[in-house]
């Protein structure tokens, strides 16, 4: 759509240069076009006409370079970085009078330091617009320029004080007959402040003038000489000023997100440029001969765009198709999800109408958690029985994970795996029905500020999630591997017996079968074992697991999490490392000071990091983990040193950074 304007605008420029090429040979063409511009005045000033102009008038009136406004009875001009009042205008000899603002109002004037202003010439604060030069009047003239000094001077002529602006510590003074080139050579105590010329060629401050003198002079003011004729706006300039002001809109309109603004860029440039050529020319031939062409310009746009939307009729219909295929797709997951619950019906849980769980949880009143596939309700079975429902959001609403936790768990009966008590499916709205933990997540419980558990109770709530994920791996006719082990997915009832729960991930695969495919590679930031990552460390199978619940075991046990970029010292950021640094220095016999690990806690340790090894061959089965967890202290050894442990002050920093990679990669 862009390109297609760009070009209707170029042919609109041709078509309208060819138009001047004619209105040329005219003579109206080489006069000067200036707008018919109302006459303007600010006060004592009458008659203000061009080249000066007012904000807001017409673009053809006056020139910007000299552009003023009119506050509280005084006519205002910006030059360089300056702001000054105009006092007259003499358009017979091209001079006006100003008067720098800074020094209205002040009993100890002195002018602003605005980085040599005049020396060079004076520019117009409008430097985007055609404009030349303002000069002074006359060329040679009088300056007096300031300086402040970090001592007095004396014995000389030259450096006149300016008491009111001296301090006990800094002096200030004025010199007159002040050259651009003698801001060097001030003596050396002292900086330069500001510079600012004096008088007119009828009247120059004396030599010797004092503080007093230049300030009289300063608010008097100095001339400005405005060039006497100005380049005449041709056809040809206000035609190529105008195309670049529609092009300028045109973009500026169509880069918004709002459709109605690129329907205005669209429909509106053609107006904005007529507009455009109206305020330069004032209804000229120029302006009729613009209005002819841009009319016939417009006609053939409409044409062309009939002809670009007749093309794109198959629009709609591409679009109706793809609804109805994404319908068709939905319907589809439907009747599988529909089919296997049918199948379901004989051998699982109990199946429940969106009715009767609105019944069951009292309309969603208590809300337990929210996680990633939805929010977890509390509920009462008839018998008084206590349920927690979880209500799948619409990321699960495509069946996927909703079969997986239903085939999964249904069947399962162990005392460390939750129990699927039901489900509901009703077209998108799903829900799985548990039974009820009154105790929670893990995390809540191992994370807090106060210890929960004894070193017993800890190790013997690591041996059930251990017992569970063994029984998912070898006691069913297909092994389960669960993918996302950790603590936010262990419960506990009211006995604080762990259960493992949240099946969203888990899949099913051949007992007999060591390789899982990539596509598995799902699961948590911090608890995703390194093959899940990358090939490279080896096959996808239910070392995976164990490399999960190695982490989960390593956070149990030092009760907080594994990464903390808020550590307090840099060898503390990855814990699994400093935990190995400190284990081995014990064993070597070095003392750690303010380290004393429980027995169960350096079990708990040795066990964690020996599943969390990065090679998955390295790392132990369930059922042995089982077995190290239910032995002594002395059963254990510590295991081979993982390769992103090492020196604690230099080799953690870089486990950090490794880790981090990895959550990185898993996202």
């Amino acid at each position: 759509m862009t390109n297609s304007v760009g070009f209707l605008l170029s042919v609109q420029a041709l078509a309208i240069s060819s138009t001047l090429s004619v209105l040329t040979n005219t003579k109206a063409a080489d006069v000067q076009k200036h707008a018919i511009c109302p006459p303007s005045s600010c006060a004592h000033l009458q008659d203000i006409r061009y080249p000066f102009r007012f904000r807001g008038d017409p673009p053809g009136c006056g020139v910007q370079a000299y552009e003023l406004f009119c506050s509280d009875g005084k006519a205002i001009i910006y030059i360089n970085t300056g702001r000054y009042f105009v006092t007259n205008i003499s358009y017979s000899d091209s001079i006006f009078w100003v008067v720098d603002a800074s020094l209205d109002n002040s009993s100890c004037p002195i002018p602003r330091r605005n980085q040599h202003p005049y020396i060079y010439g004076l520019q117009s604060a409008k430097a985007n617009q055609p404009y030349r030069d303002i000069s002074l009047y006359p060329d040679a003239i009088t300056w007096a320029a300031f300086v402040i000094c970090s001592r007095m001077i004396k014995n000389n002529a030259i450096y006149r004080p300016v008491a009111c602006r001296s301090t006990n510590n800094s002096f200030v003074y004025v010199l007159t007959n002040f050259l651009s080139y003698n801001v060097g050579n001030v003596e050396p105590s002292c900086g330069y402040l500001a510079l600012i010329p004096l008088g007119s060629w009828k009247m120059r401050p004396p030599d010797n003038a004092s503080y007093e003198d230049v300030v009289k002079f300063m608010r008097d003011g100095f001339a400005l000489r405005f060039p006497d004729e100005y380049e005449p706006w041709t056809y040809s300039w206000i035609i190529n000023t105008c195309l670049d002001v529609s092009v300028s809109y045109f973009r500026e309109q169509m880069s918004s997100s709002s459709i109605r603004n690129q329907t205005s860029a669209v429909v509106g440039v053609d107006l904005h440029f007529l507009r455009c050529v109206n305020d330069y020319s004032y209804r000229s031939k120029l302006f009729w001969a613009a209005v002819v062409i841009v009319s016939a310009i417009s006609i053939l746009k409409i044409i062309i765009v009939l002809a670009i939307l007749s093309r794109f009729t198959c629009a709609p219909l591409a679009v109706l198709t793809f609804i109805a295929y994404k319908y068709w797709k939905t319907k589809i997951s439907i009747d599988a999800v529909e089919k296997f619950l049918q199948m379901q019906l004989s051998l699982g849980p109990l199946r429940y109408a969106y009715t009767d769980i609105t019944a069951i949880t009292s309309h969603f009143r208590e809300k337990l958690g929210e996680g990633a596939y939805g929010s977890v309700y509390k509920g009462v079975l008839p018998g008084d029985i206590h349920v927690a429902i979880k209500m799948l959001g619409k990321s699960m609403c495509n069946g996927e994970e909703f079969i997986s936790e239903v085939s999964t768990i249904g069947s399962i009966h162990h005392v460390n795996v939750v129990r699927l008590m039901g489900f509901c499916s009703e077209e998108m709205r799903r829900a799985l029905v548990y039974e009820y933990m009154p105790h929670g997540s893990l995390d809540k419980h191992i994370f807090s500020s106060e210890k929960s558990f004894s070193w017993d109770k800890l190790n013997e709530i690591a041996l059930g999630i251990a017992r569970g994920i063994d029984y998912l791996h070898r006691g069913c006719d297909m092994q389960i591997l669960h993918f996302d082990i950790k603590p936010h997915n262990i419960l506990l009832d009211r006995n604080f017996t762990p259960k493992i729960a949240d099946f969203g991930l888990a899949k099913l695969y051949p007992r007999d079968n060591s390789f899982v495919p990539v596509s598995a590679a799902r699961g948590t930031i911090g608890y995703i074992a390194p093959e899940m990552i990358s090939r490279s460390f080896g096959n996808i199978s239910c070392k995976s697991d164990v490399y999960s619940f190695g982490m989960l075991l390593l956070e149990m046990a030092g009760a907080r999490r594994n990464l903390d970029q808020q550590a307090a010292r840099r060898s503390q950021i990855y814990y699994p490392a400093w935990v190995y640094n400190h284990l081995s220095r014990q064993e070597l016999g070095e003392i750690c000071e303010g380290i004393d690990f429980h027995e169960v806690e350096r079990k708990l340790y040795i066990v964690g990091l020996w599943c969390i090894q990065m090679k998955p061959h390295d790392r132990p089965t369930m059922n042995e983990v089982v077995k190290m967890l239910e032995a002594g202290i002395d059963g254990v050894q510590i295991p081979p040193e993982p390769f992103f442990c090492g020196d604690e002050h230099t080799s953690t920093e870089d486990s950090g950074h490794f880790s981090l990679e990895l959550s990185t990669i898993s996202e």
